[in-house]
């Protein structure tokens, strides 16, 4: 007999939470959040974990651990170039440190030394790099840090993992502790849907399906993935455009097998995440399917652009980030599937661009 392979649709297998397109149903929590519960079990478990953190102790969630385990949690003060190196050699001395910052400040002040004490030694080290992506919104362009997985993804010995929601953060931070190599875990703070639950699998370097769909694949990480699953729901229902739907919550090591896969599958990718679309996600799965599966791709993230202070709805709406963008992106990449002509620029990003200057008039186009 055989066996039924499901073609379209939800993955049963993925477990998703009750009322799953409801979102005023479904729990709202920040991936930090989920994080922080991880990071005082993780300290129950393992004696070897020790927190150091660079003065923004309750927005990083690391409160929690130095409450229950003050004599392993190093206040380092506003230093993250120190941090790094500290946590390096703590590590030589056994230990398994977390660093904890705003991801504008590390992995972007202290690149440097994350480079040559953390990566180059392979220490095991955790990089926890807090508040990234557009959604910090009123904090600003400074604050908005877009550039991390583009800037960690390069380092040899890095791996990168970005959780899509507040459960995913909690399994992504107990699951990197057990591994002795360095990571980098990206958390956002804005509150976003958790849409995944306990018995979703989750294991680094390995994508999960979350929808089966034949006429394009959607690749995105972080919260961002809730609008790919709320995009590829609207298009079968309005238009019976079926697109899988994939968690690459790992960037790197990034599960090749799984976009090779999708590429023969579908023949159209579009890759989705609250990053700069040089160099992160997108770069990772361009460099693959041109050099397995060349195939029609799009690519929904920030476009190489910086932001602005606003709401982060209003950053989200205005860089091109939600469900309607990659509904566009989804209808585009199919176009070029079949050969058709489409327009030099994108209507995605044309949509994105009218949107942002009406949204905030005064920022330079």
């Amino acid at each position: 007999m055989k066996k039924n392979i499901q073609i379209k649709g939800l993955n049963r297998d993925a477990w998703f939470a009750r009322d799953l397109f409801n979102e005023g149903k479904l729990k709202q929590l920040a991936t930090r959040d989920g994080y922080g519960e991880g990071l005082v079990e993780a300290g129950k478990k393992d004696g070897r974990v020790v927190v150091l953190c660079a003065d923004v102790t309750e927005s990083t969630r690391c409160l929690a651990f130095k409450t229950a385990y003050p004599d392993r949690f190093v206040q380092i003060g506003v230093s993250e170039q120190s941090m790094a190196s500290i946590a390096a050699g703590m590590s030589l001395a056994g230990k398994v440190p977390f660093i904890n910052a705003y991801a504008s400040f590390s992995p972007g002040r202290n690149w440097e030394q994350i480079r040559t004490c953390v990566a180059l030694q392979n220490s095991n080290v955790k990089i926890v790099g807090g508040h990234a992506g557009v959604t910090v919104g009123p904090d600003g362009a400074t604050h908005q840090m877009t550039e991390d997985l583009a800037l960690m993804r390069v380092l040899p010995n890095m791996r990168i993992v970005v959780p899509c929601d507040a459960i995913e953060a909690k399994k992504a931070t107990l699951a990197i502790e057990k591994d002795d190599r360095p990571y980098y875990i990206r958390l956002a703070r804005e509150k976003s849907p958790v849409f995944t639950t306990q018995k979703t699998p989750f294991k680094i370097g390995r994508a999960q399906i979350l929808r089966h769909g034949a006429d394009a694949t959607i690749i995105g990480c972080g919260a961002i993935l809730y609008e790919a699953l709320i995009a590829a729901q609207r298009l079968s229902e309005d238009h019976g455009i079926e697109c899988a739907v994939i968690n690459m919550h790992t960037i790197k090591p990034l599960d090749v097998k799984a976009i090779v896969k999708a590429a023969k599958e579908t023949g159209a990718i579009v890759t989705v995440e609250d990053a700069q679309v040089a160099g992160g996600l997108a770069g990772a799965v361009a460099e693959t399917l041109a050099l397995t599966v060349p195939v029609p791709m799009e690519r929904i993230g920030v476009q190489d652009r910086f932001g602005e202070s606003g709401t982060a709805r209003e950053l989200q709406v205005g860089l091109g980030l939600t469900a309607e963008y990659i509904a566009l992106a989804v209808d585009r990449v199919i176009q070029r599937k079949l050969g058709h002509k489409v327009p030099e620029t994108p209507a995605h990003i044309l949509a994105a661009q009218e949107k942002f200057v009406s949204s905030f008039p005064s920022f330079p186009s």
